[in-house]
């Protein structure tokens, strides 16, 4: 079985990538196991997102699968949400705050939360329970329509809905089946629920963060789940590479523990490399650089980065201090982490005479890394987020204008951006079913009267 969503890959594959000048047509030189081709790609072709033509079923709630799909809606795939059919995506509901509806009602549940809305945009959603024969059968439709399905059950859980990939993969051999779980298929904690700061504590991460002789401290944001959903995005985009030349789909199993574990990054590596143990939490500051870490400054704080002697030298200049560059305690990195307590408090008490906006004024155009320690207001306001486009506002069905935080990654042909607002709670089941699955008008409403569908 080759499905017609895999020929379209394979076709679009051999068309190359990359532009010569001149519109509406192009020709392009086509790199295929150095073998050169050329083929006439017109405009239209040329301005669609990496992702336009394949479409993903999205079994996942809450944060980390979320993700992930959002990443993929955002790159052109068509992501079809199945959410529960009274109460949608558990997030719906994990509000305040939540986007008023422009009507002035009040609903609690489901409503629009903000954290819903964050993980949400560009999809469709289907609401859809699957107890029941009906729900199961639709699911199985669909999945004969997709290149992806992502879920984020425990192991296991789907099998007794015949919705588990040795099920799936019978019914569509080319589908690229992921499986987002807090320890993974295997290994014994397999069957643990896991939630992000359960896998920050258990896999390092709260161990090494908060200040120097404080309490562990969870990350003010989900870190686990959002690298996990991006580790899993990457995943699928791999399966869909691999398919061109096979035809064939994949199982990914994808963790937060395995991704958490990944992100310790160099950290890891020194306890490996060393056989020591880690050298704790470090608040803003660096184990193994001086300085580098915020400070306070008279009213707020400031995060500077001497990170080698060039830039230790324009620190000490630009604050005054010119004869610390010579100084015997801090003439190296080496003494200067030696000598961190005494360099810090003197670096401190210079920068604490005055305010942040009169540092970032001195130290602007001097080379010297540096940043004013902002809230999240600072932030979604500040003037480079703003010019990168990197907020972006969207009137929604039901709530009107919302702002929402954009893709980040600009690409030179054609940029991904919110083409639609996160949807409502079943906002597309009638067009779905109608247009994917053929159901009349009158399938459609017995299944809304036993509460398959919303």
């Amino acid at each position: 079985m080759f499905p017609r969503s895999c020929a379209r890959l394979v076709a679009r594959s051999e068309q190359g990538w990359s532009l010569a000048r001149g519109f509406p047509t192009a020709k392009l030189g086509t790199w295929k196991r150095g073998n050169a081709t050329a083929s006439t790609v017109d405009k239209k072709t040329i301005e669609k997102l990496p992702l336009a033509g394949i479409r993903v079923l999205d079994m996942t709630r809450v944060l980390a699968g979320p993700y992930c799909t959002q990443i993929l809606a955002d790159l052109g795939a068509e992501v079809i949400k199945i959410e529960h059919p009274t109460r949608g995506d558990d997030t719906r509901s994990w509000g305040p705050p939540d986007a008023p509806y422009t009507d002035g009602v009040e609903r609690q549940f489901p409503g629009e939360s903000a954290y819903y809305l964050s993980v949400n945009r560009n999809k469709k959603s289907l609401g859809l329970s699957f107890n029941n024969p009906s729900g199961i059968s639709i699911l199985h439709s669909l999945v004969q329509k997709c290149d992806v399905l992502v879920e984020n059950y425990l192991p296991g859980s789907l099998a007794k809905y015949k919705l588990d990939y040795a099920t799936l993969s019978e019914l569509n051999p080319s589908l690229i089946y992921a499986s987002v779980t807090g320890y993974g298929q295997t290994g014994p904690y397999s069957n643990r629920a896991g939630y992000d700061v359960m896998v920050e504590a258990e896999m390092g991460l709260m161990h090494i963060t908060g200040e120097r002789d404080g309490p562990p401290v969870k990350v003010g944001v989900a870190v686990t789940d959002i690298s996990t959903g991006m580790y899993t995005a990457i995943g699928v985009l791999a399966a869909l590479y691999a398919r061109k030349e096979t035809g064939l789909g994949q199982w990914i199993d994808a963790s937060l523990s395995d991704c958490q574990v990944a992100g310790l990054a160099n950290i890891a590596s020194s306890a490996l490399i060393s056989g020591k143990k880690d050298s704790g939490r470090w608040g803003t500051a660096h184990a193994s650089v001086v300085p580098y870490r915020a400070y306070q400054t008279k009213d707020t704080n400031v995060a500077v980065g001497g990170c080698n002697d060039k830039l230790y030298g324009i620190l000490c200049d630009k604050i005054g201090k010119p004869e610390w560059k010579t100084d015997a305690r801090f003439v190296t990195n080496a003494l200067r982490v030696k000598n961190r307590d005494t360099l810090d408090r003197i670096i401190e008490d210079e920068l604490k005479t005055k305010t942040t906006k009169e540092w970032l004024e001195i130290f602007e155009g001097s080379g010297m890394p540096y940043a004013a320690v902002n809230d999240i207001q600072g932030t979604i306001n500040h003037e480079h987020v703003l010019a990168r486009n990197m907020i972006e506002e969207i009137d929604h069905p039901k709530c009107g204008p919302i702002k929402l935080v954009n893709h980040p990654v600009k690409y030179s042909r054609v940029e991904p951006k919110i083409r639609t607002p996160p949807p409502m709670l079943g906002e597309h089941t009638t067009e779905v079913l109608r247009e994917l699955l053929d159901y009349s008008e009158d399938d459609i409403q017995s299944l809304k009267s036993e509460k398959t569908i919303a």
